[in-house]
């Protein structure tokens, strides 16, 4: 009797196993592998197209991680090898264009990134637009871009370059995202994010693109910027916008229109380790953000050749819904009380644009967003 329970109390755990086995092959790449499981390859028969997407977002990945490092140790070997004089001629140049990011250059060299459509095209499947109103390209705009995410890849893809179709969504009107200024002082690596429409986040730089009496920029904001990054995970649906004012402020003294853009399954590339407040790996976090400028969130996803781990941001969809403009009455020297009111409305809005378009996008009804 005692040996027949055994029996049965091994055939129950030998059924369990399989269910949690078969789970996670069903969801290949989410967390990191527990130590015994089997890595999880990409099939061989992946068709070609599949593959060179992958190598694209490999690239995009490595553009985004380390591209300024090597571009920085380039320019120095240059200098101290035998051809010392071209780093001597680069060096003038950037002394010369030293301002180019965030004055004439910005609508000068810069482009909508169409050259760069096969860069994103793979990130994720599909990769989605959502136009909600047209916009007057006569008017230049402030899109206020949530949630940061890990590396931006809504953003990057949808505003850098044509992947989803942007110029035909709204015709007359040239997207610019911001990037800290920091990285436009890399050598070498400052003319290449240029030339995909990229701009300093600098406040002189917001101030020229929607100051442009002509209209028709669009200038792509962050909001919550590099600390947002570090609570970018699956299911995260905290913002950090409640102190960002700044670009309020500028909307404001230059009568810019206020857009709310939500990007739905941003946080769902990557996953994150877990770092919560007060935890010392968010407090070494903070302390080289504060020394940096820059976010250090330890991500990861999948790889190249498997799903188990890497840091390919997984095959997620991202649908980036493009929000009603806020009209904006130019205010010169606009007042906190000025500023606060329409950060209000700019809350209000963006609440009503996820509350709006959730459903569709798999974010349930008990869910809200938490803005901090």
């Amino acid at each position: 009797m005692q040996e027949r329970e055994r029996e049965r109390e091994r055939e129950r755990l030998s059924t369990s196993t399989s269910t949690i086995q078969l789970t996670h092959r069903e969801h290949p790449g989410r967390g990191s592998p527990s130590p015994g499981m089997r890595v999880e390859f990409a099939p061989l028969n992946i068709p070609l197209r599949r593959r060179l997407q992958t190598a694209a977002v490999l690239q995009w990945v490595f553009s985004f991680l380390a591209l300024a490092q090597c571009c920085l140790a380039a320019f120095v070997l240059l200098a101290l090898s035998d051809w010392w004089l071209l780093a001597l001629l680069y060096a003038g140049w950037l002394w010369l264009d030293w301002d180019t990011p965030t004055q004439w250059g910005v609508e000068g060299r810069s482009g909508s990134g169409a050259g760069q459509c096969g860069i994103t095209s793979g990130i994720t499947s599909p990769l989605m637009l959502v136009k909600t109103v047209d916009l007057d390209p006569k008017k230049n705009y402030i899109f206020g871009f949530h949630p940061h995410g890990v590396l931006v890849a809504g953003a990057f893809a949808n505003f850098c370059t044509e992947s989803s179709g942007f110029s035909g969504l709204f015709p007359g009107l040239r997207p610019h995202l911001l990037m800290l200024p920091f990285w436009f002082r890399v050598p070498f690596f400052r003319d290449y994010i240029m030339c995909g429409g990229l701009v300093s986040s600098c406040k002189s730089s917001l101030s020229y693109l929607v100051s442009r009496p002509e209209g028709g920029n669009v200038a792509v904001v962050a909001v919550g910027g590099a600390s947002e990054a570090l609570d970018a995970r699956p299911g995260a649906l905290t913002l950090q916008v409640r102190n960002r004012k700044g670009f309020i402020k500028l909307a404001l003294k230059h009568g810019a229109q206020l857009v709310p853009v939500f990007s739905f399954g941003e946080n769902e590339l990557f996953d994150q380790m877990e770092n919560p407040t007060g935890s010392p790996l968010r407090r070494l976090q903070n302390r080289l953000q504060s020394m940096m400028g820059i976010a250090m969130p330890l991500f990861h996803a999948r790889g190249v050749f498997q799903y188990s781990f890497g840091l390919i941001p997984y095959r997620q969809p991202i649908s980036t819904v493009v929000g009603k403009p806020i009209p904006v009455v130019q205010t010169p020297s606009p007042s906190s009380e000025d500023i606060q009111r329409l950060h209000s409305v700019y809350l209000q809005s963006l609440t009503e644009l996820f509350e709006e378009h959730k459903h569709k996008y798999g974010i349930q009804e008990h869910q809200h967003l938490r803005c901090i």
